[in-house]
């Protein structure tokens, strides 16, 4: 029977040789999958598939955008933060990781302990819309109409928890009326019936409703619910103008990844994140969209902490005194 032995020199290189092979399979070695928690086509959807492909860049993998729908958008954040630690399995969410926890009594994740945050992504202004053929053709004329046949009246959102819903809460609280809500599973098929005429309002993300806005001709349009005009939209007034003082609501968005995910990981996420935000065709989508690209100092994982916990204290007491919830 033979026997080998080995020089320390020799040793030290066979060493060297397994540290190398480790190094070559580093961080990532393979696709990241990023969840969205709604339906393919809407706001949050095309926000995720606009930045996907500069991150696959720069990761050097594809990332793969996979639509995880249903409870009002609480189905992929419990996926995501039961997922593996590994960096292969991220979210994109918007307002509503901060909206949910007042929302639902029995939320089966906690935003602000199940998750590690990799940095916010960009904020949304929302529009509210009309079908083409609606009564009113202002504001004022709106506001008339929907008091005097409210129970008349349909309000369209993309499903229970989404922002879509909050806005059109938030708009019949401060006008004082009731209007019949529709759910749907997804903005797209909202917009969709807005369009077709088979419901009345809708109040949704600019990432949705700018295309149908510049168009003219399939939707009418009343007012922006930011506290300023839009750049790209400056001949509509903003609904505080019109009498809804203090009506100021964007739609911020943020990537997380399972709690645990090992910090090199998080800031090679965080660098991709922030080469994608810099990408000029995504700059110029996203502008294209009515949206504004978070700077730099946003699209951070301390800045994203720091936004979901003040949010999620301020829509608790927003949501309590309207006395909603998603369970009822």
């Amino acid at each position: 029977m033979k026997t080998f032995t080995f020089s320390p020199s020799r040793i030290a290189a066979l060493l060297a040789l397994g540290l190398a092979t480790t190094a070559q399979a580093a961080w990532p070695d393979k696709p990241v999958t990023l969840v969205v928690p709604y339906s393919a086509g809407g706001p949050t959807d095309v926000v995720a598939r606009v930045l996907a492909v500069p991150m696959g860049q720069s990761l050097g993998q594809t990332v793969v955008v996979e639509n995880t729908v249903g409870a009002g958008g609480t189905i992929a954040p419990a996926r995501v933060a039961k997922a593996r630690n590994d960096g292969y399995t991220i979210l994109i969410h918007h307002m509503g990781m901060a909206t949910a926890p007042a929302l639902y009594k029995k939320l089966p994740y906690n935003p602000l302990t199940d998750f590690e945050y990799i940095g916010q992504v960009l904020d949304v202004p929302m529009t509210l819309l009309s079908r083409k053929d609606f009564p009113a053709n202002n504001f004022s004329e709106l506001l008339e109409y929907v008091k005097k046949n409210q129970d008349k009246v349909s309000l369209a959102n993309a499903g229970i928890g989404a922002v879509s819903q909050l806005c059109g809460m938030l708009f019949m609280d401060r006008i004082g009326v009731k209007l019949t809500t529709v759910p749907y599973k997804g903005a797209g098929p909202a917009m969709n019936d807005l369009m077709g005429g088979q419901v009345d309002l809708l109040c949704d993300q600019t990432t949705q409703t700018a295309p149908v806005i510049a168009d003219g001709k399939r939707a009418k349009v009343f007012g922006v619910t930011t506290a300023q005009r839009l750049a790209s939209m400056p001949n509509i007034p903003t609904l505080d103008e019109q009498g809804l003082k203090g009506f100021d609501l964007k739609v911020w968005h943020g990537m997380y990844a399972p709690k645990g995910t090992p910090k090199e990981v998080i800031d090679q996420l965080n660098k991709a994140l922030n080469m994608a935000l810099k990408d000029d065709n995504v700059r110029k989508r996203i502008a294209e969209l009515s949206s504004d690209l978070v700077s730099p100092d946003k699209a951070t994982p301390e800045s994203l902490r720091k936004q979901l916990e003040s949010e999620t204290a301020r829509w608790a007491k927003v949501i309590k005194a309207a006395g909603v919830s998603a369970e009822q």
